[in-house]
């Protein structure tokens, strides 16, 4: 009778035990900015724990507040220092050239035309966080596009020409220097300085990211066509943590973080952009606070086809000596056909 008890006991007890949590460590993106304040920082500490029904543990911070280097970040991931790691995948490039196909200056002006060109790139860059960065490829959202801040008059494209432009990208820096700017190479949290001091005299960023950073003060001119691209934010996991994950808890993660986090930045990427330059210029309602007065700068027909023609003749063949034929190949196939480019 006694063993039957014990037997029972322990039965039971076993029933009602929770299934073991799973802890994530996770280190997003720039704290300050709106991707991880609206979407990141949510997503993680309360929509995916309670989506798991207390079977995920998060623990979050971002890559600013642990001081890493921009381009430490993925190799940090891969290395298994933390579980799951985000940011600008321009920030990677130096470790792999290739992955500058994912986010090409200028080739989508908007949110739907960047969101076709990432969903052809990305297997592409599964493959390239799998490979160089021993990380799976959970999730790739925008910062809205990469815009030009001026402390200098300027009416149009042309007039980068001779000035000193801080560049959000490799790329970007290629296609300024093609241009006949200066590309100076200027962290983000420095670029204020920079403008105000006249080290640069136009800095390439989010129209919101500059709009929260308060590069306004020190600015006067914006001109609004994605001349960086849309800074695409790339979330991975690291591949032995994705590995040893059940598969009932990858659906959910992957799940989760489609319809929870991925597809509700994209839905409001293009609406932002509008919303983020009436901001900055007072032209059109400011949500998010005070709008200010810099000088709104339409870009011209001739500016986009200058632009479109030092594209292909000269910044996607440099890339291509980088990046390699197979990489080119695959860019071409994909990228390429969605926006109707081909690198020879």
């Amino acid at each position: 009778m006694t063993r039957l008890t014990l037997t029972l006991a322990a039965t039971t007890a076993l029933v009602a035990a929770p299934a073991m949590a799973e802890d994530l460590s996770v280190v997003g993106s720039w704290s300050g900015l709106p991707l991880h304040k609206q979407y990141e920082a949510p997503f993680w500490t309360e929509t995916l724990p309670e989506a798991s029904g207390g079977e995920i543990n998060v623990a979050l911070t971002t890559h600013d507040q642990m001081n890493l280097g921009v381009g430490d970040v993925y190799r940090l991931l891969g290395d298994g220092v933390y579980d799951v790691g985000m940011t600008v995948a321009d920030y990677a490039v130096a470790d792999a050239p290739e992955l500058e196909g994912l986010d090409v200056p200028l080739l989508a002006l908007t949110a739907d035309e960047a969101k076709a060109m990432v969903d052809a790139a990305r297997p592409m860059v599964t493959d390239i966080y799998h490979d160089r960065f021993n990380s799976h490829v959970l999730a790739i959202a925008p910062y809205p596009p990469q815009v030009v801040f001026c402390n200098a008059e300027i009416s149009g494209l042309a007039d980068l020409e001779g000035k000193k432009v801080r560049a959000s990208g490799r790329m970007t820096a290629k296609f300024l220097e093609a241009l006949g700017a200066e590309g100076v190479n200027v962290s983000f949290s420095e670029v204020p300085g920079a403008l105000q001091k006249g080290v640069v005299d136009c800095a390439v960023t989010g129209a919101g990211s500059g709009y929260s950073a308060g590069w306004w003060e020190v600015s006067t001119h914006l001109l609004p066509i994605p001349l960086g691209g849309w800074d695409s934010v790339v979330t991975a996991v690291n591949l032995d943590k994705w590995n040893a994950l059940s598969d009932e808890m990858k659906t959910l993660i992957q799940d989760q973080i489609t319809e929870n986090f991925e597809t509700p930045a994209w839905e409001t990427a293009q609406t932002a952009l509008e919303d983020d330059i009436a901001c900055l210029t007072g032209n059109g309602e400011c949500a998010a606070g005070d709008a200010r007065s810099m000088t709104l700068v339409e870009a011209s027909d001739a500016d986009f086809e200058r632009a479109r023609e030092v594209l292909v003749t000269e910044v996607l063949p440099e890339w291509k000596e980088r990046a390699g034929d197979e990489w080119i190949a695959r860019w071409n196939d994909s990228v390429g056909q969605t926006v109707g480019v081909t690198i020879e």
